[in-house]
């Protein structure tokens, strides 16, 4: 055996036993390389093979005890610090991934500083880039819905529903399209009830006496919303068709018989006479060749 001591990279080529210093790092779990230590160490080892064997093969000088010192005292540089790449924003017809990229320094095994891009002497990475190129097969486009119809009540809302082109630019025959994922092209709505029927009434007509008290009418018709005849109105409700009504009398009694004469709508001038009802004015004006005299 020898005591010969072998230095780091040293080969002791001409022993077949020989101690030899190693150096190594001793870092904690997680520490940057520049807050490691370096550790040397002496081990006996078997020059043939390069395995270890106790101290004693190489002699008895004790082994040398172990040395610390600290290396890699430099912060590191700063570096690119990359994070994965998103979803493509499309399925088909080129979308575009994103990823974010810092430039970073560590400072502790946990803890890492923000830098300006400036900061990073090699070249940022790309931040997004093209994806799925592959064009897209025809689908189905729909366009907006229509108002509901009626505007009340129970109905239906439409749409159109074209087959297109993957980027959208062309009409395609909808044969070209997969009928069994075609949108559906109507619908039912009912946004609110329908007001009820109700009545409604036109003009007054004209007096149907010329001279005093006669009659008028108007139309009264029970109407639904939307203007057609309904027979749902409430029977209570119904506004008159027919009022009572008076003229203005032009002129009054005269004495000149040709232009004193009975109103020849008025049938009933014998029984003012008999009833004496010449005195008042409207009857003298309607029966003026009747009252007469009287």
């Amino acid at each position: 055996p020898s005591d010969r001591e072998g230095g780091s990279g040293s080969s002791c080529d001409k022993w077949p036993l020989c101690h030899i210093i190693l150096q190594r790092q001793s870092c904690g779990a997680g520490t940057p390389a520049w807050l490691c230590s370096q550790v040397q160490s002496v081990v006996c080892k078997k020059l043939s093979d390069g395995s270890t064997v106790p101290g004693h093969f190489c002699g008895a000088d004790p082994k040398a005890p172990e040395r610390q010192r600290p290396c890699n005292t430099e912060p590191c540089p700063p570096a690119w610090v990359i994070g994965n790449w998103s979803e493509c924003s499309r399925s088909c017809n080129e979308g575009v991934r994103t990823r974010s990229v810092f430039c970073k320094r560590k400072i502790s095994a946990s803890e890492e500083k923000t830098l300006d891009d400036a900061s990073c002497s090699q070249p940022r990475p790309k931040m997004l880039e093209p994806c799925n190129n592959q064009t897209c097969p025809p689908e189905w486009v729909a366009l907006d819905w229509s108002e509901c119809t009626p505007s009340c009540g129970p109905g239906f809302r439409h749409r159109i529903v074209l087959c297109k082109s993957g980027d959208h630019s062309v009409t395609l025959p909808t044969a070209q399209c997969h009928e069994a994922t075609k949108p559906p092209t109507s619908m039912r709505c009912n946004l609110r009830r329908c007001p009820p029927p109700r009545w409604v009434t036109g003009e007054w007509g004209e007096c149907s006496a010329q001279c005093g008290l006669g009659q008028q009418r108007r139309s009264v018709q029970c109407l639904a919303h939307t203007g057609q005849p309904s027979m749902e109105c409430v029977e209570s409700l119904q506004p008159p068709g027919m009022q009572q009504c008076e003229s203005k009398c032009e002129s009054g009694p005269t004495d000149n018989p040709e232009e004193c004469k009975d109103v020849n709508k008025v049938a009933y001038c014998p029984l003012v006479l008999k009833f004496k009802f010449c005195s008042r004015t409207y009857f003298r004006q309607m029966c003026c060749k009747t009252c007469q005299g009287h």
